[in-house]
């Protein structure tokens, strides 16, 4: 092994794990401003992390959403955006068909045939 490369200052630190509120002592070289006052009445250095062994799905067995950063939130937020604008563009599509519909016909374009109206010039060709 090379020698030199592994950190010697390792001192008692507590890990808490912010989901679960599960906390143990050990030994890490994080380095943290926060402390907390552990079991023995002794001071430590508090490192807070997001999960654990103890609120892990595969140490638990149990599937949770742990969305620390908002990250659910912004895709469901997301998700509802594009629905609603679907639904808006349905609704404008029913509209319009609608109104279409609602058109009134003539006699003659109830026949099928083309509605009276100024004849169109047609230029001759020779």
């Amino acid at each position: 092994m090379k020698k030199g490369i592994h950190p010697e200052d390792y001192q008692p630190v507590v890990i808490k794990d912010s989901n679960s509120g599960y906390a143990f002592l050990t030994r890490a070289t994080g380095k943290t401003d926060e402390t907390i006052e552990w079991e023995d009445g002794n001071v430590y250095p508090l490192l807070t992390v997001h999960i654990s062994s103890a609120s892990h799905p595969f140490y638990t067995g149990e599937e949770k959403i742990m969305d620390v950063e908002g990250r659910v939130d912004r895709f469901k937020a997301r998700t509802a955006a594009a629905k609603d604008r679907r639904d808006k563009i349905a609704n404008k599509a029913k509209k319009s068909a609608a109104k279409k519909a609602k058109k009134p016909q003539t006699a003659a374009t109830k026949l099928g045939e083309k509605p009276a109206g100024k004849p169109k010039s047609s230029s001759a060709k020779s």
